[in-house]
């Protein structure tokens, strides 16, 4: 995840300069499944003084939600939140070391969740090595900027609308199998009940014979 340093101004043309810094600032993204009763950590090692954001979303399971909980090497906890499903936090290594963050469904007894999140560590390196120069940008230098900002742009609303599409898909299919299991259920009620009335109707008109029995002295 260290920066990648950019290639020597000049050498490549400033469209190919925008493709590469696009792909170096490309972060991390996961998307797991997170049984019942169960609890996934992950581990992320972290200079001092970097900024870092994590985001999630729960895309599938239950109520769509989960718990998730970040520590610092020593053990502090930075970020707690419970029955979450989506948030973002954003902090500043306070030391170096190993920093975790795990996600917990031991709430959950028979529902499993599938879980997304992106984790940013640093913020993306510049476009042009001398882009922090005291002289200003050249028009193409700067269209290359505008065209990176807005392609980092397409790529969050590009995230952003596969997870509602996905969660929105796991919504439809749940409805329709509780939907099929209602209609199975109907279908079966009606068919009993059908079923009682003829043997009730046929109790109505069937002959009842009367057996009488004399006690002789």
């Amino acid at each position: 995840r260290g920066s990648r340093a950019a290639p020597p101004r000049g050498r490549l043309p400033p469209f190919l300069l925008v493709a590469l810094a696009a792909c170096a600032a490309r972060a991390s993204e996961i998307t797991f499944e997170l049984p019942d009763n169960a609890k996934q950590c992950f581990y992320e090692e972290i200079v001092q003084g970097t900024k870092c954001t994590l985001e999630f979303q729960v895309i599938t399971g239950g109520h769509y939600d989960v718990d998730c909980r970040l520590e610092g090497p020593d053990g502090a906890v930075l970020y707690k939140e419970m029955k979450k499903q989506y948030d973002s936090f954003t902090f500043t290594a306070s030391r170096n070391g190993t920093y975790k963050f795990c996600f917990s469904n031991e709430f959950s007894t028979f529902t499993h969740k599938t879980v997304y999140f992106d984790f940013q560590v640093g913020e993306d390196p510049p476009l042009f090595p001398s882009e922090n120069r005291v002289t200003a940008l050249t028009q193409m230098e700067s269209a290359c900027v505008s065209i990176h900002e807005a392609l980092k742009s397409v790529i969050d609303y590009q995230t952003h609308f596969r997870l509602r599409e996905a969660q929105g898909r796991s919504r439809a299919e749940d409805l329709n199998t509780r939907v099929a299991y209602w209609s199975i259920g109907e279908a079966i009620i009606l068919l009993v009940v059908s079923i009682g009335q003829v043997f009730l109707l046929k109790s109505f008109f069937s002959d009842k014979r009367t057996t009488t029995t004399r006690v002789g002295s």
